[in-house]
């Protein structure tokens, strides 16, 4: 899997890690392994000029991510499509402040929006209630492997179970 991760924020990242941590998150949800992404780190003016252009909304926000080959989870017993998932523009600066309000560290927010912005390129949403709930729940499960696997854990499975009524219903 490709992973390439720009940081132009003005903001210290640890760039290796958040790249290991897409391509983690890749893997679980069983993606082909030709796959590839780009995650941007910008800075508040950026992401500004970004949401505006594209989701019409004034000011700096967290995450955006734009699909490109609307690729789906892989599923038991079929081969994924390979392509290009698309890319996500992520704001340091803005992840900070939540972290802060959030009361946890902005590396932790970071990775949050890194998964939250995978999974929307996966077609995940959160408009409505019962996809909020999915999309949030497996948001959480990704991260807690992560960080187990991060802290020396293995995972016992291949990956991630995406049935077809998945996207954006059921938890895997």
């Amino acid at each position: 899997m490709s992973v390439e991760v720009l940081n132009e924020s003005g903001t210290e990242v640890d760039v290796v890690e958040l790249t290991k941590l897409s391509r983690f998150v890749m893997q679980r949800m069983r993606l082909h392994p030709a796959t590839e992404m780009c995650l941007r780190l910008v800075d508040e003016d950026t992401i500004a000029t970004l949401n505006r252009h594209w989701m019409g909304q004034d000011g700096p926000t967290d995450v955006l991510s734009f699909p490109m080959d609307e690729l789906e989870p892989g599923r038991d017993g079929e081969d994924p499509p390979e392509g290009y998932l698309g890319d996500i523009a992520l704001c340091p600066a803005v992840a900070g402040r939540q972290a802060d309000q959030a009361g946890h560290d902005a590396i932790d927010e970071i990775r949050l929006l890194t998964t939250h912005g995978l999974l929307h390129l996966l077609g995940y949403d959160h408009a409505e209630p019962e996809a909020h709930r999915v999309m949030f729940a497996l948001q959480a499960r990704l991260l807690a492997e992560w960080h187990g696997v991060s802290g020396g854990d293995e995972l016992l499975d291949a990956g991630v179970v995406a049935p077809a009524d998945a996207r954006p219903g059921v938890l895997p």
